[in-house]
């Protein structure tokens, strides 16, 4: 199983959220490329960033220096979320270096253009389907729409062979420390054969084994190996992230 440590990005800065809340935000320090490095140096084979401004509507560019010097210093590939919301978007974040662009609420909302550009850029945009209570959630974890995360998942593999994966991350568990839901986590990976990748709640190292016993691709880490409850050299030997 692949083992994708976090880093959010607000202001230029590395934080953490609980449930995508903006005013339950955690500052880990100045710069982010320090943690990149930490997670390198711990067996780190890639990275997943999150742009927190983007994915607010707030100014785009904010944290686009701090990604450009992650993704030029560690040399590791990298998949980024967060307010990808047009092709000058994609077209200007892949031209940072990253390897794979996280779409969410756009693909909920304009599915046929999401799959036109899975189409475009092959197997380099993955869906970020958020959930609460198996509902999809848009617009930075603001909205919760009417669409089951299932449904969307299976209608965007309807229409498209190239999506990269599935991001899907369930909000209620997202920086709580409280496990992954692993049943919306086995539902969704029966009703696709898009690679999924495990993202919210991710703990202990029980919760990893049991990801890998599912036979889950990827998981993505965060809270846990920044308040040092799991160790990243741990997480990625359990995982056999070789």
């Amino acid at each position: 199983m692949e083992i994708w440590p976090a880093i959010d990005l607000r202001h230029g800065k590395p934080v953490r959220l609980r449930q995508g809340d903006y005013n339950q935000k955690t500052v880990f320090g100045d710069d982010p490329v320090e943690f990149a490095k930490r997670w390198q140096a711990a067996g780190a084979k890639r990275l997943h960033l999150v742009d927190l401004d983007a994915a607010k509507g707030d100014d785009p560019t904010a944290n686009r220096e701090a990604v450009a010097r992650i993704v030029a210093e560690t040399g590791l590939p990298c998949q980024m979320g967060g307010g990808v919301r047009d092709e000058a978007a994609i077209e200007s974040l892949l031209g940072l270096g990253l390897n794979r662009l996280v779409v969410g609420s756009a693909a909920l909302k304009q599915p046929d253009w999401f799959a036109s550009m899975c189409d475009a850029y092959p197997k380099q945009l993955a869906a970020g389907i958020d959930a609460r209570d198996g509902m999809v959630a848009t617009d930075g974890w603001l909205e919760t729409s009417s669409t089951p995360a299932i449904e969307l998942a299976q209608d965007l593999r309807g229409r498209t062979e190239n999506i990269a994966a599935i991001i899907y991350t369930d909000i209620a568990r997202d920086g709580m420390m409280s496990g992954p839901n692993f049943e919306g986590l086995a539902q969704m990976a029966a009703a696709t054969d898009i690679p999924l990748v495990a993202s919210g709640g991710v703990t202990t190292y029980d919760d990893v084994r049991k990801l890998v016993q599912m036979q889950m691709p990827a998981a993505i880490v965060g809270r846990s190996i920044y308040d040092g409850v799991m160790q990243l050299e741990e997480v990625i030997e359990i995982a056999g992230d070789k």
